[in-house]
């Protein structure tokens, strides 16, 4: 069974390209509203069922959060696709800064990487919030991958980058 977000539709987020602009805990600049430090946000989240739900190939989806939860797998499998060669702490920081300054792809777009998963942003303003956003929230989740996949003493950590070679829901992840 799949893991969902626990980030149902609540009332008063808002809302781009069908995708729920959610709180992070996060000191990155960008359009998220701020979280809590105590509670765990989405990223969080994707973090901790990103080896569950790397295995399935079919996700049914039960909120939008759960689509913001797709998309954030699959970009997890991305950084631990670039991290599978980073030997050291330091090499896979400058691997994921390099992933963080590539152009990020709205729906609509070529290079995105789940057509028909997000609506189509109905304007120019509506697309930079969305792309902004999901900047910002792949910029939060490679600094917390970092401590996942290194070791305090900046070795990999093998439990996680073997998922590199997993493919998320058969999609190829460049």
């Amino acid at each position: 069974m799949v893991y969902h977000s626990s980030f149902v539709d609540e009332e008063g987020v808002k809302k781009a390209c069908g995708c729920p602009l959610l709180p992070l805990k996060s000191h990155i600049k960008g359009p998220a509203p701020v979280s809590e430090q105590d509670r765990t946000d989405i990223a969080d989240e994707a973090i901790t069922f990103f080896r569950a739900n790397v295995f399935f190939r079919n996700f049914d989806i039960q909120s939008s959060a759960d689509k913001l939860l797709i998309y954030l797998t699959f970009y997890i499998n991305v950084a631990l696709k670039r991290l599978e060669g980073c030997r050291t702490l330091a090499e896979g920081t400058k691997a994921i800064i390099n992933l963080g300054l590539e152009d990020v792809p709205v729906p609509g777009e070529s290079g995105f990487p789940f057509p028909g998963l997000f609506t189509d942003p109905q304007s120019r303003k509506e697309a930079e919030l969305f792309r902004n956003y999901l900047k910002q929230i792949r910029e939060e989740t490679s600094g917390r991958l970092l401590s996942v996949a290194y070791r305090p003493n900046g070795t990999p950590n093998k439990w996680w980058l073997a998922f590199a070679k997993r493919k998320f829901m058969n999609v190829i992840a460049l």
